[in-house]
């Protein structure tokens, strides 16, 4: 299981600090949520954080879309360095165009869901995205506690994966704590986001140790 900390809980004024923090802690991706204050209460990164993170990385950038209309943006996210890009479902008028835009702009597609939308709406989409992004709390907030309805809906989406023989990810997002890794891994995740766990944490590399559930150090 990869392991993505979310920026959202970085300290801004020491950004590059942090990510090489992460980085050196065994961390797999960096996570950008990008909230536009319409489609989530709270407004937080843009563009200018995106170009930012990947000045001081090579690892993979996934840029998580918390915005209405979320299409308008594709090109400048790809040309601000994200290599996975994540839009909602509940966002996304036309999704399945979205999703071939965002491949035919040169990034991986991602596709979230929030607690309440069944994955079930994501069928006649099966071959467009490489991510399934669960949130396991309500969007907009870091903080939060874990939906644990979110692992039945992981179980769905492996059985969707493997009857159709897809190779998407599936990522989970939101309250995630490293004594939760064994039952994120047990269910078929392959991706954790995890934000204050993380960056509080006075080793991080026993959380992610934890999570991906190796007893030695990278």
């Amino acid at each position: 299981m990869l392991v993505a900390p979310s920026l959202l809980s970085a300290d801004l004024g020491h950004l590059d600090r942090d990510i090489r923090r992460m980085e050196s802690a065994g961390a797999d991706w960096m996570h950008i949520d990008v909230m536009d204050g319409q489609f989530v209460p709270n407004i937080s990164f843009g563009l200018p954080i995106v170009k930012a993170a990947r000045a001081s990385t090579n690892v993979t950038l996934d840029v998580h879309l918390m915005m209405v209309q979320p299409e308008r943006y594709i090109e400048n996210f790809a040309q601000a360095g994200a290599d996975v890009l994540t839009i909602h479902v509940e966002a996304s008028l036309h999704l399945h165009r979205s999703l071939l835009a965002i491949r035919q702009a040169g990034m991986k597609a991602g596709v979230a869901l929030n607690p309440h939308t069944p994955v079930a709406l994501l069928e006649d989409v099966l071959d467009c995205f490489d991510l399934v992004c669960i949130m396991s709390v309500n969007p907009g907030f870091g903080g939060q506690t874990f939906i644990h309805q979110t692992l039945k809906k992981v179980t769905s989406l492996v059985s969707m994966r493997e009857d159709g023989a897809h190779d998407f990810l599936i990522e989970v997002d939101g309250g995630v704590r490293p004594e939760q890794g064994a039952a994120l891994r047990s269910v078929g995740v392959d991706v954790a986001v995890a934000g204050h766990a993380l960056f509080s944490a006075e080793d991080p590399a026993a959380v992610v140790r934890a999570l991906k559930g190796a007893r030695g150090s990278r």
